[in-house]
């Protein structure tokens, strides 16, 4: 009863329990960080060399072990073909293995646990029609190496287009226009970050602020900064971390 406070970054499941127990105490603020499943749009006139570049980073980085990570990929039908090329060339190319290695990309799923959850919405995937494009597989026989992976020819009700797997694992959607991307980017219980690329920075700004998103890249994604409040909507969290409205709150 004598804490005021408490600030939770991790699951939405946690997250529930946590507001239930502030709500039966003293009723103390809570700021909860949850999940994500955040989309990264990108434009016919993107620059496909950065789009790519961008997008592997989103997803893969931190072996996708990330809240915000850009798990749902939208691409513009014009551009689609070949950015799917060059983005599984791209996946192909990261190494996995030790982290320590300085040329090592992607190291281990944190435990065994979450090796076995991932694995599991990989074969999810598979069942449900997917496509997999590269990886969707372990790497090698010891340890919790996934492989990067990419799944395509999927559908807006698939667990691993709907659910956050917090993984290497994402989904390349195709989409024909603005309207259509914005419908299918804001199908989420989510609602923590998202990107847009585009070299027309009006379409980037109206685009941005259209999605169900408490943070929006442009151009870039998971770039924080102290200053700069980050926190998400829905199943992605209350209130803000970072800058004067998290010391406020």
């Amino acid at each position: 009863m004598k804490i005021d406070k408490v600030a939770f970054t991790g699951s939405t499941l946690v997250g529930r329990k946590i507001l239930e127990a502030s709500g039966k105490s003293n009723l103390k603020n809570v700021t909860l960080e949850l999940g994500g499943k955040s989309p990264n749009i990108i434009f016919d006139d993107a620059d496909l060399d950065q789009a790519v570049n961008w997008a592997a980073f989103g997803i893969f980085w931190n072996h996708g072990q990330t809240c915000c990570a850009g798990s749902r990929i939208f691409v513009q039908e014009g551009i689609y073909d070949e950015f799917l090329r060059r983005f599984t060339e791209k996946a192909r190319s990261l190494k996995v293995g030790d982290p320590f290695a300085p040329d090592t990309w992607q190291g281990p799923q944190v435990s065994e646990i979450q090796f076995n959850r991932i694995m599991s919405y990989i074969q999810s995937g598979k069942e449900a029609g997917a496509k997999i494009e590269v990886g969707g597989e372990r790497l090698g026989t010891e340890g919790y190496f996934i492989k990067p992976t990419i799944f395509t020819n999927t559908s807006p009700t698939m667990k691993i287009v709907q659910e956050e797997i917090f993984g290497p694992v994402g989904v390349v959607i195709k989409f024909k226009d603005e309207e259509d991307v914005i419908r299918q980017a804001n199908d989420t219980a989510y609602g923590l970050a998202a990107a847009v690329f585009t070299q027309n920075l009006g379409r980037a700004i109206k685009t941005a602020h259209r999605l169900k998103a408490g943070t929006a890249w442009v151009n870039c994604v998971n770039q924080l900064h102290s200053s700069v409040p980050f926190g998400g909507f829905n199943q992605s969290g209350i209130g803000r971390e970072l800058g004067k409205y998290a010391l406020h709150k």
